[in-house]
């Protein structure tokens, strides 16, 4: 089967070697031009732009940085609706508003083009070793269809609903998540204040209800004072974004969310985007005037 990417970046490049690798023929499209050549040595079709892409492939899979690349590559100049045989499918798998996914789902559905919203969780280390976790909104029908094709970039893929339900399920994902962060950054702060080691503090309540995912991920880098990003604090503003647009649209209020959004801001504010979402923890150190880093 001949599949279309576009957007070779951070999550892309890696997803589009494991489907070479998988055994499928790819026509791909980047912006940056060294990632289309390192892929076209490896057997893809270079492609210039999204209705080239479209005029090869019925199926087409985008992983680009937020909602407005995605409505550019899809309903732009050159973009894939210009070119798009009727049943052609679209498999976003960008990280977007998912109003947005709807909106674009609907323009491209006039000209017989059909959505699927498909985000991803893992970051680049799971995109590379194609173990990342795949939301996917849209027909059920092309869930069942694609299920193959998106399985050989994953470890897990699960239908959440209609369009817009896969990104739904990311951003309530990133919610959890950028709330758990804050949570294991206060507890640490409070750990080191009040004189305790927070190493021992830890892992005394790392086996208990305290206990998560994020909590064995984010601690360590917390107190080892390393915030090379597995994920930016850039994008997860982005996110939070999206989260907190999509909320409002159907009235939901998420004064949590809104709060480490405001933390995220102050540390884009000093330099910090660039980290890793961990380096929430930065913030609470400057208000409480410590460091919870261990010497």
């Amino acid at each position: 089967m001949k599949i279309g990417f576009i957007g070779l970046g951070i999550m892309g490049k890696p997803m589009s070697k494991n489907l070479i690798k998988a055994g499928y023929e790819l026509v791909v499209c980047n912006r940056s031009q060294a990632s289309v050549q390192e892929l076209a040595a490896l057997g893809a079709t270079p492609a210039k732009n999204p209705a080239e892409v479209a005029e090869q492939c019925k199926v087409i899979i985008t992983m680009l940085p937020n909602s407005p690349q995605v409505r550019e590559v899809c309903l732009g100049a050159n973009g894939v609706i210009e070119t798009a045989s009727e049943g052609t499918v679209v498999i976003d798998m960008s990280s977007i508003d998912p109003v947005e996914s709807k909106a674009i789902g609907a323009e491209l559905n006039k000209k017989g083009i059909e959505l699927m919203d498909a985000p991803v969780s893992g970051g680049e280390p799971k995109a590379i070793d194609g173990t990342i976790s795949v939301m996917v909104g849209g027909s059920k029908e092309n869930f069942d269809k694609y299920y193959d094709l998106l399985m050989a970039m994953a470890g897990s893929v699960v239908y959440v609903g209609e369009l817009g339900s896969g990104n739904v399920a990311k951003l309530a994902n990133q919610v959890i998540v950028a709330l758990n962060i804050a949570a294991v950054s206060e507890a640490l702060t409070l750990a080191v204040k009040n004189g305790a080691d927070p190493e021992l503090v830890y892992k005394a309540i790392r086996g208990g209800l305290a206990g998560s995912t994020v909590l064995d991920a984010k601690a360590p880098m917390m107190m080892a004072h390393n915030f090379k990003p597995g994920f930016r604090i850039e994008l997860h503003i982005k996110d939070l974004n999206n989260a907190l647009n999509a909320a409002h649209a159907v009235s939901a209020s998420l004064p949590l969310t809104s709060q480490v959004m405001e933390i995220m801001q102050a540390l884009k504010a000093d330099g910090n985007q660039k980290d890793d979402h961990s380096a929430i923890v930065k913030y609470y150190e400057k208000i409480s005037d410590v460091s919870v880093e261990k010497k």
